[in-house]
């Protein structure tokens, strides 16, 4: 493995204690550092003060409720949570003293002598990440998957063993805070506008993830689909494609992908991996997660008959299109993990119609009207919940306008710009010119319950919010529990 830059020194502030950060600080104790554990966000949260027991039982000094500006004087380096924004007060502070600021994900990069595959984009991340792991294991090669997937890096650190290949789902939040981060290789899947609110522009939330490739070198593999029109990636990687049929998704130097999708087969160096039909995920998105997956497999040497098998046997993973129960001709699909617009689209164009989608949370500054559109041709209606619920569904009230042969929206006469009122039902419910209802459910138990009443057989209620899940859950997984409940008990 390429060498590591050694850890700047201690004490260690670790800012932020979800599971990242409670995995650097039990790390770095059992390295035997003095270690300071701080967590602004405590209050009505009694897994935190939890973990804050066992992190004190280990020798690390807690403070909850503070946000850790004081405590950055007494740092030699701040280990900086994914959650906590760069304009936190501790941050600022440490920055201002000339402190080293570490991510989680380059704490544990620079302490596990392990080679490294990065996955990273907009959507499809868990999933790809996931469907890797599951060729490594069916090509026999030692794996542990990792990262913002659920399981935090830094618990790896001395409990895997040096040939065990890691698998880690990266986040813009991650990226952002590495410095030396350079993984054996990496795949950015794709990109669409997310956590603006964040990042402040598009531009910068960009250059956070392409901060996977910048340091690679020569002997690295940078994945990419073809069509994903960026020229340079950026650092010394050989650059690996995939994509779909010839000359639609061309390279950017014109060339074939290296594995390509066509004539119902995946083809890679020219030969048939595996014909198409047999992924068993639904929808376009996931053929292009299995091309992704497949890729960074066979560009790094795995066996070509282990990657068609693991790309047929992978059967998904939690929150994301999963297929909860079918109640009287109805399915329940839990795709919680749909925390964008571009994500809840691919989840639409994954069903043919007569779905009732269940979309709302914190939207992070997205534009919602994108989803009119689909939501016109494939709804039978929609329920909107939480703090967005009426940016939602004024977005889909204007009813979407028709377009010529170029896309571009027109009018009855074929004038471009044409939008419309936002007409409603008899019942004051507001629909668009499909006759789409949107119903204010406000909360998911009201809106699986109004989906239940309104579906019938061959109909698909389908959670896919298109938006973060903090003003009414603790994170997408506990959204998509009480999805799971709500449509068991149906």
């Amino acid at each position: 493995m390429k060498p590591r830059p050694p850890l700047p020194a201690g004490p260690y502030l670790v800012l932020g204690l979800a599971r990242s950060g409670i995995a650097a600080a039990t790390a770095l104790r059992a390295r035997g550092e003095a270690v300071i554990g701080c967590d602004a966000g405590s209050a009505g949260k009694p897994e935190l003060a939890r973990a804050a027991e066992g992190l004190s039982a280990l020798g690390v000094e807690v403070h909850l409720d503070a946000s850790g500006d004081a405590l950055a004087a007494r740092a030699g380096t701040l280990i900086k949570s994914p959650g906590v924004p760069h304009t936190s007060p501790a941050v600022q502070a440490a920055r201002g003293r000339g402190v080293p600021v570490l991510g989680e994900l380059e704490l544990a990069w620079r302490l596990l002598p392990n080679e490294f595959v990065a996955v990273t984009g907009t959507n499809g991340k868990t999933t790809t990440t996931e469907w890797l792991g599951h060729i490594h294991r069916e090509a026999a090669a030692p794996v542990a998957v990792a990262g913002n997937v659920g399981t935090a890096l830094a618990s790896l650190i001395g409990a895997i063993s040096p040939g065990t290949t890691v698998v880690c789902e990266c986040s813009s939040f991650q990226l952002e805070d590495t410095e030396a981060f350079a993984p054996e290789a990496a795949a950015l899947l794709n990109l669409s506008p997310d956590h603006l609110d964040r990042h402040g522009s598009y531009e910068a939330y960009v250059a956070a993830k392409l901060r996977v490739f910048a340091r690679q070198g020569n002997d690295d593999v940078a994945v990419a689909p073809a069509g994903l029109g960026i020229e340079d990636l950026g650092g010394c990687a050989r650059r690996v494609c995939f994509g779909g049929e010839p000359g639609v998704d061309a390279p950017p130097s014109g060339a074939r992908p290296e594995l390509e999708a066509r004539a119902g087969h995946l083809w890679w160096d020219e030969r048939s991996l595996l014909a198409t039909e047999r992924i068993r995920l639904p929808g376009a998105h996931n053929l292009q997660n299995a091309m992704a997956a497949a890729t960074l497999a066979l560009a790094r040497g795995l066996d070509p008959e282990a990657v068609a098998a693991g790309l047929e046997t992978f059967t998904g993973v939690a929150h994301r299109l999963e297929l909860i129960a079918i109640r009287d001709g109805v399915a329940f699909v839990n795709d919680s993990k749909a925390t964008n617009v571009a994500s809840t689209l691919m989840a639409l164009a994954a069903y043919p119609g007569r779905v009732h989608l269940i979309a709302g949370g914190v939207g992070k500054g997205q534009d919602f009207t994108p989803l009119a559109r689909p939501v016109a041709e494939r709804c039978a209606a929609v329920y909107v919940i939480g703090e967005d619920a009426e940016a939602i569904a004024a977005a889909l009230a204007v009813s979407p306008a028709p377009v010529n042969r170029a896309g571009v929206p027109v009018n009855r006469a074929g004038v471009p710009g044409h939008r419309t009122g936002v007409p409603v039902s008899r019942a004051g419910v507001a629909v668009n010119r499909a006759r789409v209802p949107v119903n204010r459910s406000r909360t998911l138990a009201r809106a699986v319950r109004d989906a239940r009443a309104a579906a019938r057989p061959g109909d698909t209620v389908l959670l896919s919010p298109a938006c973060a899940s903090f003003d009414q859950y603790a994170d997408f997984e506990a959204r998509g529990e009480h999805f799971r409940g709500l449509a068991e008990a149906v």
